[in-house]
């Protein structure tokens, strides 16, 4: 079975995508975890090393899906 990760910063793009992605995912096929990266601040290091560059952003398997723009991990960063 896949894992998906889903990782996002709370935005209004970020939110949407999550509604709309993550419940469309194959549940079958692909675990998915949620990440919200300004509540799960310790989390941000992992997602710079699979390549997430801005959020939302969706990792399957190691490979990484930017969805939208809603803010780069430097600004998730604060």
């Amino acid at each position: 079975m896949a894992h998906a990760v889903f990782y996002h910063a709370g935005c209004p793009v970020c939110v949407d995508a999550e509604q709309v992605v993550v419940d469309y995912l194959d549940k079958s096929k692909i675990t998915a975890e949620i990440v919200h990266l300004g509540t799960a601040q310790n989390r941000i290091e992992e997602a710079e090393k699979v390549g997430v560059k801005s959020v939302p952003a969706l990792v399957i398997d190691g490979n990484v899906y930017h969805i939208n723009f809603g803010a780069s991990l430097e600004d998730v960063k604060g």
